[in-house]
C-alpha cells in the first residue's frame, strides 16, 4: 500500500512539474526588457567562426548595451566576448583570422574608436585615437592598414563656453532628426592609416561628405559614395567613386545617374561593381524601390540586371566565382534571398516563404550567412545551406521559452475601388474558432515600407492583450511594384486610407472583427494615417496616433522633408489647395468622435511635435476624450526602455477603456 502510494504521489509531483515546466502565459508589456536583439554578424576568412552583436536591456540603469558575441559555424560552440559597461560594435574579423576589430566609446566620451582583440580572448587594446571618434572602419587586404570614415572635428572647444553661441544657419535643409539644426560645417571624409606606423594619409578632401567605402580586392583602391551636386540638400542623388589608396589621389566618378547610386560591392576579380540604383531620377525619391545594377569600375554604361522585376533589390553581394551577385528582394509580405546571372539578369530565388531575412553574408566554402525573423521567431543568425536555413544563434529561446504567441496568417482584401491589398492578422493565442473579437488597425509608417512576415513585438503585445491585430499594406507600401507604391504621390489621405477601411471591412465580413469594438493607432506615416482614418469615419471607438499630424501646412519648412514638399506637393503659394485637402483632420476635427491618444518624441524634427499637439489641442476643444504624451529628449523613435513599456502599457489601457 505504501508503495502505491509513494508511486502515485511521484506521479502527480511529475505531471505537476513537467505542466510547470510546458506552462506558457501571455506577452505583456515588461517583455521588452527580456528581448534581446541579434545582429552584425560577419563571418571569419576562414569560414569557421561567425562574430556579431547582442544587444540586451538593463532595466535599472534604463538602457541598451551591445556586446560582441562568436558562434562557431556547426553551431556546437557559442562564446561571449565582451561585457563592457560600454557598448562595442561593427564587429569585424582581421583579413588573417587572427584577430576581431570593433567600435567602441571606452575611455573615450566623444567618439568610437577601433578597438582590436585577439579572438582567442583577452583584453582589448584601444588603435585609433582621434577626438570626436570614428564613423565606420574596413581591413586593407593584406591587414597592414585601417580605411576610416572620419567627420571633421568641431573647430573650438565648447565644453568650457559658459553661454551657447547663436545658431548660424545657412542650409537648405536645415533640420534633421537626431543630428538637429545643422549649422555646422562638418564633412566626413576617407582616411588610410597605417598600423605599424599609425600614418594618416587623407584621401578625400571638399565641402561634401563620403561614405560606404570599401577597399578593392587588390588593396589598391577604394569605392565609395558621396552626392557632389552643387547643393546636395536639394536633392537625394548619390555616385559611385573610386580613387586610388593613397595621398594626393584623385576619385573618378563612377556612376552618373541623377538619382541614388547605393550599396557598391567590388567583384572578386576587382573589375567590376555591383549596385543599388534608384528607378527614378528626380530631386525627390520618396516612392521608389531600388534596382541591382553592374558597371565597370571604370565607369560606362551600367547593366541593369533586376529592371524587369518591379520588386525592390537590396543589399547586393557577389558570388565566390563572380558569375552571380545574391541579393535580398522585396515582395509582398517577405524579403526573400535571390541571385541573379551577372551575364544574363535571370533571377534564382534561393530562400522565400513566409519569413523575412534582413542580411546576407558569403563564407568561403561558398554558403551564406544570414539573419532572419518570422512571425513568432525574432531576428537570429542562420547558415544558408543549398537554400537551407540552419539556425546558428538562439538568443531569444528564454525570450520564447514562457510566451504563448499569436498566430500569424496572411490575408488580401479588396477595397472599394476594386483594388487587392495585403495583410497580415494576429490572432490572439487564447482565442477560440470562429470567436469575435475587438480588433486593432495597426499602421505601419513610412509609407515605403511594408509589412512582413517577421517578428513584431507591439502587435504580439496588443494580441496578447485580447485583440485581434491587423497590418495592411496599403496603396504607397513598397513589395507589390512601383505603380502601386507611387499612386498616392500628392494625394495623401485618399488611397490609403481607402485600402485600411477596406482591410477592416474584409474583417468584419469574416467574423473576425467585432464591428462595435474598432480600435486605430500607427506611428509615424502610421500615426498620420491614424488622423486622416478618424476624420474620415467614426467607426473606430479608440485610436492612438504617434509622432503623426493632422495639418500638413502648418510643418512646411518646420519639419526635414521640405524636398519632398516642394517636388510633391510645391510650395504653398503655388500649392495652397493641395495642402487644404491634405490636411483635412485638423479642419474636419469637429467630425472626430473617437477618444484618441496622441504620442511624440520632445525632440522629433522629423514628424515634430507640433503635429500631435495641434490634434490633442483641437480634440480637447472639442470635449472629445484625448490625452497628450510626451517623452523627454525623444526623437522620432523612442528608444528609452521605459518609455517603450510605458507606451505599451498606455496602448494596452486605452485600447482597454474604450474596447472592452
Amino acid at each position: 500500500m505504501k508503495k502505491l502510494f509513494f508511486l502515485f504521489i511521484l506521479f502527480v509531483s511529475t505531471h505537476l512539474f513537467i505542466s510547470a515546466q510546458v506552462a506558457k502565459r501571455l506577452m505583456k508589456p515588461a517583455d521588452i526588457y527580456r528581448l534581446p536583439s541579434v545582429g552584425n554578424a560577419q563571418i571569419s576568412p576562414d569560414g569557421n567562426w561567425v562574430v556579431y552583436t547582442v544587444t540586451t536591456v538593463d532595466s535599472l540603469k534604463d538602457k541598451r548595451s551591445t556586446d560582441l558575441w562568436m558562434v562557431s559555424w556547426d553551431g556546437t560552440q557559442t562564446i561571449q566576448l565582451t561585457s563592457d559597461a560600454e557598448s562595442e560594435g561593427s564587429p569585424k574579423f582581421s583579413p588573417d583570422g587572427k584577430y576581431i576589430s570593433f567600435l567602441s566609446s571606452r575611455q573615450d566620451s566623444k567618439g568610437s574608436q577601433v578597438w582590436l582583440m585577439d579572438r582567442r580572448g583577452g583584453e582589448g587594446k584601444k588603435l585609433t585615437d582621434f577626438k570626436d571618434g570614428v564613423n565606420d572602419y574596413a581591413w586593407s587586404p593584406d591587414a597592414k592598414k585601417l580605411l576610416l570614415t572620419i567627420t571633421d572635428k568641431e573647430p573650438e572647444d565648447t565644453s568650457k563656453i559658459k553661454t551657447t553661441k547663436p545658431y548660424v544657419i545657412d542650409r537648405y535643409q536645415y533640420k534633421e532628426d537626431v543630428e538637429g539644426y545643422r549649422y555646422k560645417k562638418l564633412y566626413t571624409h576617407l582616411y588610410v592609416l597605417d598600423i605599424a606606423t599609425k600614418k594618416l594619409d587623407t584621401l578625400t578632401r571638399g565641402n561634401y561628405n563620403e561614405g560606404n567605402a570599401s577597399w578593392s580586392p587588390d588593396g589598391s583602391q577604394v569605392l565609395y559614395v558621396s552626392n557632389t551636386t552643387t547643393d546636395p540638400d536639394k536633392n537625394e542623388n548619390s555616385d559611385i567613386f573610386v580613387i586610388d589608396a593613397k595621398q594626393g589621389s584623385t576619385a573618378k566618378q563612377i556612376t552618373t545617374w541623377t538619382g541614388a547610386d547605393n550599396s557598391p560591392r567590388w567583384s572578386p576579380d576587382g573589375k567590376w561593381i555591383a549596385y543599388s540604383r534608384s528607378t527614378n531620377n528626380a530631386d525627390y525619391i520618396m516612392y521608389d524601390q531600388l534596382i541591382l545594377a553592374v558597371v565597370s569600375k571604370d565607369g560606362g554604361d551600367p547593366k541593369l540586371l533586376s529592371q524587369n522585376l518591379d520588386r525592390g533589390v537590396i543589399d547586393p553581394r557577389w558570388s565566390k566565382d563572380g558569375t552571380s551577385i545574391f541579393a535580398l528582394v522585396e515582395d509582398d509580405r517577405q524579403q526573400y534571398v535571390a541571385s541573379f546571372s551577372v551575364a544574363t539578369g535571370e533571377m534564382k530565388k534561393i530562400a522565400d516563404g513566409e519569413r523575412a531575412f534582413s542580411s546576407i553574408e558569403p563564407t568561403a566554402n561558398g554558403n551564406w550567412l544570414v539573419t532572419m525573423s518570422d512571425p513568432k521567431t525574432p531576428t537570429e543568425i542562420y547558415a544558408l545551406e543549398n537554400g537551407n536555413a540552419r539556425k546558428l544563434t538562439k538568443h531569444t529561446d528564454d525570450f520564447l521559452a514562457p510566451l504563448s504567441l499569436a498566430t500569424v496568417e496572411g490575408f488580401t482584401s479588396k477595397s472599394s475601388d476594386g483594388t487587392d491589398v495585403s495583410g497580415l492578422l494576429y490572432r490572439p493565442a487564447n482565442a477560440t474558432a470562429n470567436q469575435k473579437l475587438p480588433m486593432i488597425l495597426f499602421i505601419h509608417g513610412g509609407p515605403v515600407g511594408q509589412d512582413e512576415f517577421a517578428f513584431d513585438q507591439s502587435r504580439q503585445m496588443l494580441a496578447a492583450a485580447g485583440y485581434a491585430v491587423i497590418a495592411v499594406n496599403y496603396r504607397g507600401s513598397s513589395g507589390r511594384g512601383l505603380a502601386f507604391c507611387k499612386i498616392i504621390s500628392g494625394d495623401w489621405g485618399n488611397k490609403e486610407v481607402i485600402d485600411l477601411h477596406g482591410a477592416v471591412d474584409y474583417m468584419i465580413k469574416k467574423g473576425i472583427a467585432d464591428p462595435d469594438k474598432l480600435g486605430v493607432a500607427g506611428w509615424s506615416y502610421g500615426g498620420i494615417l491614424t488622423d486622416y482614418l478618424i476624420a474620415s469615419d467614426t467607426r473606430f471607438k479608440a485610436a492612438s496616433s504617434g509622432a503623426g499630424t493632422g495639418f500638413t501646412l502648418s510643418l512646411y519648412g518646420v519639419d526635414q522633408y521640405i524636398n519632398q514638399y516642394n517636388n510633391e506637393i510645391g510650395p504653398p503659394w503655388k500649392s495652397i489647395d493641395k495642402y487644404l485637402k491634405i490636411s483635412y483632420p485638423l479642419l474636419k476635427a469637429d467630425r472626430i468622435k473617437t477618444p484618441t491618444l496622441f504620442f511624440s518624441g520632445e525632440k522629433d524634427f522629423n514628424v515634430p511635435t507640433a503635429g500631435s499637439e495641434q490634434m490633442y489641442q483641437a480634440l480637447r476643444t472639442l470635449g472629445v476624450p484625448t490625452q497628450l504624451i510626451i517623452y523627454p529628449n525623444q526623437f522620432h523613435g523612442i528608444s528609452v526602455p521605459s518609455y517603450q513599456r510605458d507606451r505599451l502599457e498606455r496602448w494596452v489601457a486605452w485600447f482597454g477603456k474604450y474596447l472592452k
